[in-house]
């Protein structure tokens, strides 16, 4: 399959239906969501200020937030639908459409920091996409992803029984391991490659005060960081 119909196939799969997960008016500010954002700003070093872009953004729910916390922020998406979506929700985003594995040109160079919530599990190209990144940081900048973690079994089910879900879309969990993310960064050019795991609930858990706290007793038992649900792999252009 070449890049192209891949690009075909994901822009089919994200146009004309609803995606309620991915809405920033009902999802962008909840616990759940907050601790992803609070382990990309974390790992990209951000500072108020900075000027970031969030590939793979869709309809913004990541990128709203990262905008709320005073960042610079600029998404850009392959689906039209799902840019348009975010100019409407977010008018202080600046919402560029294109292929974050060949970013448009004028926006190389010009980032502080390139963040990714969940999107290289949908894309033919991961070394592709960590070489486009770099082309987007400015030197010394941060790459910076989150994923679901391929060795998390909770990520099967959710796939296999959610409605609008499929392994048509999502198939590329079972990419998202940490020697596969790091070779992948090293190879195009990234440095300091770093990736780590949390979490062990979803959101309907996750977003409960009970929930958050038997989560993070989980997370302290030893010996099972390889299985947390999130892997983080975070770079230097």
């Amino acid at each position: 399959m070449t890049h192209q119909h891949h690009n075909e196939q994901q822009i089919a799969y994200f146009t004309g239906r609803d995606l309620p997960r991915m809405d920033p008016r009902r999802r962008a500010d909840t616990p759940y969501t907050r601790r992803h954002l609070d382990a990309v700003v974390a790992a990209a070093r951000l500072q108020p200020g900075d000027q970031v872009v969030d590939v793979g953004c869709g309809p913004g729910k990541y990128t709203v937030g990262l905008a709320a916390r005073g960042f610079d922020t600029t998404g850009l998406d392959l689906t039209p639908g799902l840019v348009e979506q975010l100019r409407e929700v977010a008018p202080e985003v600046t919402a560029v459409e294109g292929d974050m594995v060949h970013p448009p040109a004028e926006l190389h160079g010009r980032f502080d920091a390139v963040t990714g919530f969940f999107v290289l599990h949908h894309l033919d190209e991961i070394e592709g996409a960590f070489a486009g990144s770099r082309r987007l940081a400015r030197p010394g900048g941060r790459v910076v992803f989150i994923e679901p973690n391929a060795y998390f079994p909770g990520f099967y089910v959710q796939v296999t029984l959610t409605p609008g879900m499929s392994w048509k879309g999502d198939k590329g969990i079972v990419h998202m391991r940490a020697g596969k993310l790091r070779r992948a960064a090293t190879a195009a050019g990234l440095t300091d490659v770093e990736v780590t795991t949390f979490g062990a609930f979803p959101p309907a858990l996750a977003n409960k005060r009970w929930g958050r706290r038997l989560e993070s007793r989980l997370e302290s038992v030893p010996g099972w960081d390889r299985a947390k649900a999130f892997v983080v792999v975070s770079a230097t252009a």
